[in-house]
């Protein structure tokens, strides 16, 4: 038997329409039980919000090798010899190469510059020889690639250049006089003659020499840009039409030492992303240590930011520190001359972009190239600080300066790293009150919690700031991770007067150096693909419209029962004890009553870790793994109460205690000490995706024991910590797999009726347009996958179908498929 939709109402009189002929885009299916039924009904005479153009960007951040080995051409890997243990513990100045006789990486008075400060002495009869990135280095055949090379030699010698593979020559070998004297920079070209990924680029000398910035670079960049980008990386995102481009991070930004380059203490390493530190000639810009774990060269930096978002017709945004550590640093640097410092470097940055060739910072612009502005409008202070009064306090100065001698500019401040819990509502209420302009908002939730939260931004004050949401994502590649975020986006959409700027996050991802998980688009040496996300992205990207015709849908009736599950234990970075776990039925009935006396044969361990019996307790002793859950009971349970003892012996966080537990990849746990030792939360997990459902500051002391309780009461859940009533949530909130929003573009006169269904059954749907004419044909663009489906390099099973439909009138009927994201552009005459 079909299910039908809830109606609202106004909607009843659409019942007639699915008695009348219409054509629908895809067949209806063969059993009725594969179908539910919904009304959509659009006022084609309101006036909802208009959207900018603006509203979608992308945001990049040098994370998964963005980067170098990304987006970033040069096909060198350490090509300034500059890779330290700062980097990477396991770094040396020749990772990336392998030598063949004697070769010496120097620091010394005889650099190349002072914040180039290693080079390699290459003796006589001696070669390097550099392995590129992923598996080597990739050229075409038939291609150019344009290899340069700063030398300094004591007498006139020949360097000889290869390109090759394990199969020979990938290119004619080039010769290069290097004379004697100071440091020069010499270059040759290369034609690819067979096509490889797995290429090498050696140089040797036949005499002493002194080599630094060896590099290889395609000559097809992205709009044969010099010292450009990876002409395939850069269409992707070209290919989404971004109003803005956000960078350069992210963790980048406000994470290492804020401190500047001194002469005395030589370039400090892990040092904040600063602007200044990467513009200029590449060759006298510095490296520095990665927050992901490896090194960045600044060869991609502001500069390129500013012309790529040109390049692409993009608004660029921006980010620099505020003195206030984030990503989990937590640090407020007080040091008023610094702040000072920051403060005009910012102010420097305004006039790098947009002052005249005859200023400072103007003229450096036109001195790389550009002569012309290029027309900063917004500008971001801070990324996810997670001490909201010191940031504030730092962000006000920031902003006054800058609005006195800009006050064009729009200064975007932000609400810490979650979507809510206490440094959001102060983060927040500072803003409010100092009447910001926009406030950015990160959070990364499951897919779930995308479904139930489209409504987020309809209470928002219409009065108060506006949001940027710069950073989120569902946790998954997946086309359920891509129907879930599709499904959101209708409601920033509608959302279009409060939500005025949104990017996914993060952008980009080589396959072989994954920090973060998911990634809008993936790539290796040779080869990238979007992923199901990016589709969605794209989708909406191309099809915004210019303003919301308010519309509204029917619903998908609810099956929400209590929360069942068994129970668990887990540790994250910690050794913990747990002792007295007692589950008890809300009648009373003993579920589980264990105290490890005769061991722990109720107990299932599905994660990670290390754990045994010692003592009387159940003891996790493994400091460095990774949710070490283990669980026992029956994921029929409901109703219970879960009574535990945990002791914290060692490492860096608290305790997991996990309720509702179905499977490896659903349930619920109390997150005790967690976010290393500084906050306190309940989260929900489901299909491995997690969301923050409550949270406060919070840590827990090694060698106390604590005494933990969790009560539940079909959806309502209680937790108690040491007899005190720690807080409370309902998890009642329908995850709605239904949803549209309507909008209108004024340069083609269409509406763009966009209908996302995550759900396993067609949405048959009565669409009534009120009295809008329109013309029969409309074009309809739909992603339509099974849930599980991901993109890869050699498989594409999400990606766009477009079709004619020729049933549109002012009421029509319309199946969307199962699991689809529909985007119908209906001519109105």
């Amino acid at each position: 038997m079909s299910r039908t939709a809830r109606p609202r109402l106004g909607l009843a009189l659409l019942a007639s329409a699915f008695l009348v002929a219409a054509a629908t885009a895809v067949p209806a299916p063969a059993h009725a039980e594969e179908v539910t039924d919904y009304s959509l009904t659009v006022d084609p005479t309101a006036k909802g919000p208009a959207i900018d153009r603006t509203m979608y960007g992308v945001f990049f951040e040098d994370i998964n090798r963005a980067a170098d080995g990304g987006l970033y051409a040069e096909l060198v890997q350490n090509r300034s010899f500059e890779y330290s243990t700062d980097d990477n513990a396991s770094y040396t100045p020749l990772t990336g190469w392998t030598a063949d006789g004697t070769a010496q990486v120097l620091n010394d008075p005889g650099r190349l510059g002072d914040r180039n400060r290693t080079y390699l002495s290459l003796a006589a009869g001696s070669s390097v020889t550099n392995t590129g990135y992923n598996t080597g280095i990739a050229v075409e055949d038939g291609k150019k690639y344009d290899f340069s090379v700063w030398a300094r030699a004591g007498s006139g010698t020949t360097l000889t250049v290869t390109l090759h593979d394990t199969g020979g020559p990938l290119a004619t070998a080039r010769r290069v006089a290097v004379r004697k004297g100071g440091w020069v920079q010499y270059g040759a070209t290369f034609t690819a003659t067979r096509t490889s990924t797995t290429g090498r680029l050696t140089v040797a000398s036949s005499a002493a020499t002194a080599l630094d910035m060896v590099s290889l670079f395609p000559r097809d960049t992205y709009k044969h840009q010099p010292n450009g980008l990876r002409k395939d990386l850069a269409e992707k995102i070209a290919a989404l039409r971004p109003g803005f481009v956000r960078f350069p991070g992210g963790c980048l930004v406000n994470t290492g030492s804020m401190r500047d380059y001194s002469e005395a203490s030589g370039w400090q390493r892990k040092r904040s992303y600063q602007w200044k530190d990467t513009v200029g000639p590449v060759e006298q810009r510095a490296t520095n240590a990665n927050f992901w774990g490896y090194n960045q060269s600044y060869g991609l930096g502001y500069y390129e930011y500013f012309r790529f978002a040109e390049d692409i017709g993009a608004m660029p945004l921006p980010v620099v520190p505020a003195l206030v550590t984030g990503c989990g640093q937590n640090k407020a640097v007080d040091d008023d001359a610094l702040l000072e410092r920051h403060i005009q470097d910012t102010l420097d940055l305004v006039e790098f972009a947009n002052g005249p060739a005859t200023s400072t910072w103007g003229r450096k612009r036109a001195e790389m190239g550009h002569p012309e502005p290029f027309h900063l409008t917004r500008i971001e202070v801070g990324n996810e600080e997670n001490l909201p009064e010191e940031f504030f306090a730092r962000f006000t100065r920031f902003r006054a300066a800058l609005q006195a001698r800009y006050p064009y500019l729009t200064v975007i401040s932000n609400s810490g790293p979650d979507d809510s819990g206490t440094t959001f509502d102060r983060a927040w209420r500072l803003n409010r009150d100092a009447e910001v302009d926009m406030v950015d908002e990160h959070y990364y939730k499951s897919p779930r919690w995308f479904l139930q939260h489209n409504d987020r931004y309809d209470s928002y004050d219409r009065s108060g700031p506006k949001v940027f949401l710069g950073e989120y994502a569902s946790q998954g590649n997946a086309f359920k991770n891509g129907l879930a975020e599709a499904a959101y986006m209708t409601g920033l959409e509608r959302n279009a007067d409060i939500v005025e700027l949104a990017s996914y996050a993060p952008l980009f991802a080589n396959e072989d150096y994954v920090q973060w998980r998911p990634d809008l688009v993936w790539f290796n040496n040779h080869a990238s693909w979007g992923s199901a996300n990016y589709e969605v992205q794209k989708l909406f990207m191309n099809n915004v419209g210019d303003r919301v015709v308010p519309s509204t849908a029917t619903t998908t009736p609810d099956a929400v029962g209590p929360v069942t599950g068994a129970v668990g234990l887990s540790t994250w970075n910690t050794s913990a004890a747990y002792d007295d776990v007692k589950v008890t039925a809300a009648d009373g009935t003993t579920l589980l009553d264990d105290d490890f006396s005769g061991g722990a044969p109720a107990w299932t361990h599905t994660g990670t870790g290390s754990w045994s019996v010692q003592d009387g307790q159940y003891v996790q002793a493994d400091t460095t793994a990774e949710n070490t859950m283990v669980r026992a009971g029956d994921p029929a349970w409901h109703d219970y109460d879960l009574r535990v003892k945990a002791t914290k012996k060692a490492g860096r966080e608290g305790f997991l205690v996990a309720f509702g537990v179905k499977d490896t990849g659903t349930y619920y746990w109390w997150n005790i000490g967690g976010w290393n030792n500084t906050r306190t939360a309940v989260e929900q997990a489901v299909d491995g995706g997690k969301s923050t459902l409550i949270a406060k500051p919070g840590s827990v002391e090694t060698g106390r024991t604590y005494d933990i309780g969790v009560k539940v009461r079909g959806r309502q859940v209680t937790l108690h910590l040491d007899g005190q009533e720690w807080g409370s949530f309902t998890d009642d909130k329908p995850a709605e797999p239904f949803r549209q929003v309507v909008t209108r573009d004024a340069k083609t006169g269409e509406l763009i009726v966009k209908v996302v269904n995550a759900q396993s059954s067609a949405a048959r749907t009565a669409i009534d347009l009120g009295r809008a004419k329109v013309a029969p044909r409309a074009r309809a663009t739909t992603l339509a996958a099974a849930p599980d489906a991901v993109n890869t390099e050699t498989s594409t099973p999400v990606a766009p179908v477009t079709s004619t439909f020729t049933g549109a009138a002012a009421r029509f009927t319309y199946t969307f498929p199962a699991n689809s994201v529909t985007f119908l552009r209906i001519k109105q005459r």
